[in-house]
């Protein structure tokens, strides 16, 4: 490798540059989103350094880590320093944060509101190109037995079997239900077939003293609540 293309690797940058030695030094929190990626690739390309060049990756997604880890191999692999080695390196960096949070919130057993099935199911729905339909079932303490893709879909929507449902919950002993489903185009907007889906499964419900206590719209960063908005 020739001096120029070598004085880009880390172990040339100046001390402040260093991204490894800051985090050694320095801690984890005091280093940008940039800089820990740089860590992952270890070297730039030949004009930029590992920083600058993650820099621009993360420029070109709005300095947003959900944005991208939504890049495929071949999207990363279009910037000149990351080839398919490196782009794999930081798919799979995001995809372990991913599911990291997702077993954060599985200590989030009990639903005491909207906001905790959002935190509960974002991480399932949020990023999702296609639109699917869990159930949630509950005990008598609101605590979530199990969690269920009921229907799995087009983004015109799901098929939602409503014997199916209740036969799970008569199964595992669930006196509620919450119902989630993502809407990939981003509207929190209930359409009328949502309306009419959480309708006919809360009359099914009733007639076994199951109640349906709410539906989520789930998008990226937001939800709808038919329980907050005094649909249900």
């Amino acid at each position: 490798m020739s001096e120029k293309a070598s004085s880009f690797s880390i172990k040339n940058w100046s001390q402040d540059d260093q991204p490894r030695e800051k985090l050694r030094d320095k801690g984890k929190s005091a280093l940008s989103d940039a800089e820990l990626i740089a860590i992952l690739i270890g070297s730039g390309n030949r004009e930029e350094s590992a920083v600058a060049l993650c820099k621009r990756i993360y420029a070109s997604v709005d300095n947003n880590l959900n944005a991208l880890g939504k890049l495929t191999l071949s999207q990363l692999m279009e910037f000149k320093g990351i080839g398919e080695a490196k782009a794999i390196t930081i798919t799979a960096a995001l995809e372990l944060g991913r599911r990291r949070r997702l077993e954060d919130v599985r200590q989030l057993d009990k639903i005491t509101s909207s906001s905790a099935v959002f935190d509960l199911m974002q991480p399932v729905l949020g990023e999702l190109p296609h639109e699917e339909f869990w159930i949630l079932y509950l005990n008598n303490s609101n605590k979530v037995i199990q969690k269920n893709q009921l229907s799995k879909g087009g983004i015109t929507g799901t098929l939602v079997d409503v014997r199916l449902v209740l036969k799970t919950a008569l199964e595992v002993g669930a006196v509620a239900l919450i119902l989630c489903h993502n809407h990939p185009s981003g509207t929190l907007k209930p359409s009328q077939a949502d309306k009419d889906i959480t309708q006919k499964l809360k009359r099914a419900a009733q007639s076994l003293d199951i109640s349906v206590l709410d539906h989520l719209i789930i998008t990226e960063s937001a939800y709808y609540s038919f329980a907050d908005e005094n649909l249900m």
